[in-house]
């Protein structure tokens, strides 16, 4: 078991932030995962997946799990669907690929999302309409403090926008180690109706779209949209959607009769961050190192060796903003650390 000390979180994190982890290990296995729990020189933890969707605003004074458990297994299947179980240390956009090489639907409209496997569940992650909780099946998650390994199904991660279970009531409690998945073998349903997907999909000279070219849609708009980490760090989009009461969306409408806008239900609406962000004049605004991505304004950037605390402080300077042109309070997606 090889625990390291003092290392740079760099590499490990999408926005580049050179923190220091006090202690760093990395996991392959649950073995080892129960091994190094039950250390007791070290019993402050912090568990670190793809590193995708933080932003570290100090080092780690505690040891830096890092979960590298790999493995993609089918489960189950009949003639219309199969279970797909991934171990937790798996690349999400990886993951997604090995599903449409093998014709599995159902994830493709998720492709190119940044970070792992395990750690898509606590964010529910989502991208044009569809969420991770319409395929999810259940997910295995072992209890730091017991060690015991306990399943979750859909129905106890109480998901919901961007949220789950492991969010809130068990945020800090439990590790997950592996998801499953139930996808479509055929008469796969396609979600091409959100954003720019259908657009894109005439580009492409596309008339019949399979899974896979839905997939290369959400590529080529994600591309077009969204910077490299490995080129610009970031972490996707930094914040959440709003989700405003209908009374509150008709004044918004009174006063900007051009908002975008998404019914969510009878009495509330969706409005997109990035236009509020982009109506309040942030977007492509540089602040020496750091600032608002040239291309979508949901994304906050770290051009060159930013700190952390100075894109928090942007991005709460961006929810003043809006706060006060709008009256609408936008939260942060991403996990301040």
């Amino acid at each position: 078991m090889q625990i390291q000390h003092n290392i740079s979180l760099k590499k490990h994190n999408t926005f580049g932030i050179d923190a220091k982890a006090k202690h760093f290990v990395a996991i392959d296995s649950v073995a080892h995962l129960k091994n190094v729990l039950q250390l007791p020189e070290y019993t402050e933890r912090f568990i670190l997946g793809g590193g995708s969707n933080m932003l570290l605003t100090k080092d780690i004074d505690a040891l830096v799990m890092h979960i590298q458990l790999k493995g993609k297994t089918i489960v189950s299947q009949d003639e219309t669907s199969v279970l797909v179980k991934a171990q937790a240390g798996e690349n999400w956009h990886e993951f997604v690929l090995w599903c449409l090489q093998n014709d599995f639907g159902g994830l493709e409209n998720l492709s190119l999302i940044p970070g792992n496997v395990g750690t898509a569940p606590i964010q529910n992650i989502g991208a044009y309409g569809i969420e991770l909780k319409d395929a999810f099946v259940s997910c295995e998650a072992v209890e730091i403090e017991t060690l015991k390994t306990k399943t979750f199904t859909n129905e106890a991660c109480n998901f919901a926008y961007r949220n789950s279970v492991f969010k809130q009531e068990l945020k800090g409690k439990y590790i997950i180690t592996n998801v499953t998945f139930k996808l479509t073998k055929k008469n796969h349903t396609l979600h091409t109706n959100y954003g720019a997907i259908t657009n894109e999909l005439e580009k492409m000279n596309v008339e019949n779209p399979t899974i896979q070219d839905v997939s290369k849609a959400v590529i080529a708009i994600r591309e077009s949209k969204l910077p490299n980490p490995k080129e610009i760090g970031n972490s996707g989009s930094f914040f959440k959607n709003p989700i405003i009461s209908l009374n509150d969306f008709k004044k918004l409408k009174e006063n900007f009769p051009e908002v975008p806008n998404y019914p969510v239900s009878s009495t509330s609406v969706k409005i997109p961050a990035g236009w509020l962000i982009e109506k309040a004049g942030f977007k492509g605004k540089r602040f020496g190192n750091y600032g608002v991505h040239k291309n979508q304004a949901l994304v906050l950037v770290n051009y060159n060796d930013a700190k952390g605390i100075e894109i928090l402080k942007l991005s709460q300077l961006i929810q003043q903003t809006i706060n006060r042109i709008f009256n609408i309070n936008i939260e942060a997606e991403v996990n301040i650390i």
